[in-house]
């Protein structure tokens, strides 16, 4: 086996071969970020993740939803993503549309409980965040309104629903629409303890010049210079009053959305990204850009899911341009990861390479605005095909990480400083005791680790975060790298991931 010096000269020598900086562990000047988006998504569309088939039982579905945990706590992840409105339909008891049928096989079948209630519950047991995720406006994978459910939305006002190219969408032409599908996607925002909104990337569907809206462009569309400027703006105002209706409702929560990953090519446009492929602004009718620029999201995690030097659509291209898209705004920058193109045997020859995700992430940390990543999807990060996912995680992972806090609720009230009640050694480590003090249970607490007293600005430097631990009103936490004359601090974490001051040290005798 090479010694440590030998492989950190062959990883700078690699770096320097390909201009990208060595990977964060071999970086003896590194600083790990103490804030950082660590995300997967699990999808639920067509049985893609979670559940895995139509018609398990309750308790098989629960266990694989713990699972899919079990792979996010591996990874070193803190939040999941879940799909939990996939086509007009809901893995929670909505009042508005019916049971998905990727629950039982049968769309409007009770599953037997509340899915979305178990989720978030067990979620928040592991100390990560829970997103939910929802597609705004499509119906259904299959083109016959004929086989929706008979109480369905889109039954009961088939002029709601245009079909196209197989599947069914709702008309996001239609004021009424546009209030239907945000009345059912809050009602899942309201009633459940959930943590972010998150929109996929799908809008209007791709090359839409089939798409039949003519009749409400001739009744709405008065004004606008053309029907993709309509369209854009029908697109604007789901995102707008999103955000409105978030922040009236339940404005501790983060609204986002992960669009495709170009907005406009150069040669369309000379704000555009040095690129050439789908754009999302006249293919989707998307204006990602713009919803950045008007603050109207608090993050956006565009999907680039290209290698590093693709000719059409150059990852290190777009991670610039992107960033400087998020630069002086207030929406955080989360990057989209194709952990599902890694090792794919169909893909080109750059996804054979093992490290191709940790070059991604290397290539990241030169853009300060890049608060993170999110992975897609849960069964890739679990697969780790040439053991891509797992080097990223090696590579970039090490230390633990907070997820970032909302650049609007920075300032909100911190959680109370709790204390630490002893750090005493035991045959597994050192054993650290930490308690509340508020009236709020902590949703965390961060455990810091140093060899002398520590000063305020320490904690700020994640290489002194040794644990981030799930929330209670006391926890008991075994360091297996502690030693005596350790001092060990606590801090709690609110669901804002707000952080308390310090605790007081406790000194291992």
């Amino acid at each position: 086996m090479p010694s440590r010096r030998t492989l950190l000269k062959g990883l700078a020598l690699a770096a320097a071969a390909s201009a990208v900086p060595l990977p964060a562990f071999a970086d003896a000047g590194h600083v790990p970020p103490l804030r950082q988006m660590r995300g997967m998504w699990i999808a639920s569309v067509v049985n893609i993740n979670w559940p895995s088939k139509p018609g398990l039982s309750a308790d098989e579905q629960k266990a694989e939803y713990l699972a899919w945990l079990d792979v996010a706590v591996q990874r070193k992840l803190n939040s999941v993503f879940v799909q939990i409105r996939p086509t007009a339909d809901a893995f929670w008891p909505s009042p508005y549309e019916p049971w998905s049928q990727y629950l039982t096989g049968t769309q409007g079948q009770d599953p037997g409980y509340d899915p979305l209630g178990f989720a978030v519950e067990e979620t928040h047991k592991r100390g990560l965040a829970f997103h939910a995720w929802f597609n705004p406006y499509r119906v259904s994978m299959q083109a016959d309104p004929a086989r929706l459910h008979p109480d369905h939305p889109g039954r009961k006002h088939p002029d709601w629903i245009v079909p196209f190219g197989g599947k069914l969408y709702y008309n996001p032409g239609m004021p009424e629409v546009r209030k239907f599908c945000q009345d059912a996607m809050m009602d899942a925002v309201t009633r459940y303890d959930i943590d972010g909104l998150h929109f996929d990337d799908y809008f209007y569907p791709t090359n839409t010049t089939a798409f039949d809206d003519a009749e409400e462009f001739a009744q709405y569309g008065a004004g606008f210079p053309d029907l993709a400027a309509w369209r854009r703006n029908n697109v604007d105002l789901m995102v707008q009053e999103m955000q409105q209706r978030v922040l009236a409702e339940k404005p501790e929560i983060a609204w986002g959305i992960s669009p495709s990953g170009i907005w406009r090519n150069k040669g369309t446009d000379p704000l555009g990204s040095d690129t050439n492929g789908g754009q999302s602004y006249d293919n989707l009718h998307a204006d990602t850009r713009g919803w950045v620029k008007k603050g109207w999201l608090d993050y956006i995690a565009p999907q680039l899911y290209w290698y590093i030097g693709q000719p059409p659509a150059d990852y290190s291209k777009l991670v610039p341009w992107w960033s400087e898209v998020a630069s002086g705004t207030k929406t955080l920058l989360w990057i989209g990861q194709a952990a599902y193109k890694a090792g794919d045997p169909a893909q080109a020859p750059e996804w054979q390479v093992p490290d191709e995700l940790s070059r991604h992430l290397t290539l990241n940390r030169d853009h300060p605005e890049i608060g993170g990543d999110i992975w897609y999807n849960a069964n890739d990060v679990k697969v780790d095909r040439l053991g891509s996912v797992s080097t990223a995680v090696r590579d970039h992972y090490q230390r633990p990480a907070l997820a970032p806090v909302l650049p609007r609720l920075a300032g909100g009230r911190a959680p109370s400083r709790p204390v630490v009640a002893y750090a005493r050694r035991g045959h597994g480590g050192v054993e650290v005791r930490a308690v509340a003090t508020g009236r709020d249970e902590p949703f965390q607490f961060a455990i810091f680790r140093f060899d002398r007293p520590a000063r305020q600005s320490a904690f700020a430097d994640a290489r002194n975060l040794v644990a981030v631990v799930p929330g209670d009103r006391q926890i008991r936490w075994t360091d297996p790298d502690g030693r005596r004359g350790d001092h060990y601090y606590a801090v709690a974490v609110d669901r804002a991931n707000r952080t308390s001051r310090p605790s007081n040290g406790f000194r291992v005798i």
